[in-house]
């Protein structure tokens, strides 16, 4: 199975809604809403299912959604199709590709929660996908998926699409509710969360793509079942975007925790190019500390990860390295990271604001020989602590996070003139 990309979610891949169909599409639909199982089944299915958000926190999607009041007039579901970090495209596949099992997760989903209206925030970088996800909203209409009575059912659904303005911060979900209702995308402080104040002041569940993309699945073959599906706190497949110096780059469905970072890169991506050396792995986006050549013999899971001191966080796996007389440029790869983060806060908390700044002014030192790298991690070490907790989402902390890893995982290459 380690080498196997087509698992749970690509063999649902479908060209139109006949092709879908053909491939068992909406069936769990019929199931949940021509049966009649009640919403609070639904939700206690995905509970037992062990399903974590393949966005970035890995929440536990079920109990997310119980968080939404029962007795609440009007709720919301939004799917976040907002995937902005470099290296990370996933998402992409599923909308380009699975747009039909994405609709089908999400009217399932928003039936658990009771919601008539869902969204789907897309990313402005993806508006060249936008009719595509149209048209499919349009054919699950005309066949009567969509709409009034669903199924026959008291059930009432419509599925709109809303296009970002191309801000990664937008991706945090409450930056993402601001720029719904018109505002600039700066985040919220929490609480309230949106589980209880989201979209215009009303009960919100907020999903990436994948994590939607995966109910129909958990409901076709039930919730115990897909819990079998990897290791316990890690359950199911996931989808991860493999770049950098593989050889073959892409979208792989793994299952997870059972296959290893090493076994991604030389199985799936067929080894690490010709005359390049490999320095480390971010495994799970630039949010991600990376790990080093040492460290990746270990398998591709939430907890494993966590355990080695990085994330699994958005599933991108960015192999990196250079050719041997170019290991200098890897102080170049840092600074282009810390850049994105410096160009992307929003600029509302002051720490993450002048604190990536100030990250950036410090990797300008190191470069031009002015600061060397072991003052260099004392002073973002210093940063880290002022931002830590002080602002309004994780950017500023990722940023000195990663920056201050690197240092300390990369000094003796950092060092080379």
């Amino acid at each position: 199975m380690k080498k196997s990309e087509t698992l749970l979610i690509k063999k649902k891949y479908a060209e139109n809604i006949d092709e879908y169909i053909q491939k068992g599409g909406f069936l769990s639909l019929k199931k949940v809403l021509g049966d009649g199982i009640p919403p609070e089944k639904v939700i206690e299915e995905v509970k037992k299912s062990g399903l974590r958000g393949r966005g970035g926190a890995g929440f536990p999607t079920g109990l997310k959604w119980s968080f939404i009041p029962r007795d609440a007039e009007k709720k919301f579901l939004i799917c976040n199709a907002d995937e902005g970090e470099p290296g990370t495209f996933k998402d992409r596949e599923i909308l380009l590709y699975a747009p039909y099992l994405l609709i089908e997760g999400i009217i399932i989903s928003s039936y658990a929660i009771q919601a008539e209206v869902s969204y789907i925030y897309l990313r402005k970088e993806y508006k060249w996908i936008y009719d595509r996800i149209y048209k499919a909203i349009r054919e699950t209409e005309e066949i009567g998926f969509l709409g009034k009575n669903i199924l026959g059912s008291s059930f009432n659904h419509r599925i709109k699409i809303f296009l970002g303005a191309g801000a990664y911060i937008c991706g945090e979900e409450t930056a993402l509710l601001e720029s719904m209702e018109g505002k600039k995308g700066f985040p919220r402080l929490k609480p309230p969360y949106p589980a209880d104040k989201g979209l215009f002041g009303n009960p919100t569940v907020i999903n990436n793509v994948e994590t939607l993309a995966n109910i129909p699945i958990i409901m076709e073959m039930g919730g115990e079942n897909y819990a079998k599906i990897g290791v316990p706190k890690s359950t199911g497949t996931r989808l991860i975007s493999l770049s950098g110096i593989v050889r073959k780059k892409g979208v792989f469905e793994i299952e997870q925790g059972k296959i290893t970072i090493r076994e991604i890169i030389e199985d799936l991506g067929e080894g690490v190019k010709e005359n390049y050396h490999l320095l480390g792995v971010i495994p799970g986006g630039i949010s991600a500390p990376p790990l080093l050549p040492d460290e990746i013999d270990i398998t591709y899971d939430f907890e494993s990860i966590i355990e080695k001191g990085s994330m699994s966080g958005s599933g991108a796996i960015i192999v990196f390295g250079f050719k041997e007389d170019k290991k200098n440029e890897l102080l170049k790869f840092l600074k282009s990271a810390v850049n994105f983060f410096k160009e992307e806060s929003c600029g509302k908390c002051t720490p993450c604001r002048e604190g990536t700044w100030a990250i950036n002014d410090i990797l300008e030192k190191i470069e031009k020989r002015e600061t060397q790298i072991e003052e260099g991690v004392e002073i973002i070490d210093g940063l880290y602590k002022k931002m830590k907790g002080l602002c309004a989402c994780p950017l500023g902390e990722s940023c000195a996070i990663i920056t201050e890893s690197f240092l300390k995982k990369y000094s003796d290459v950092l060092n080379l003139k």
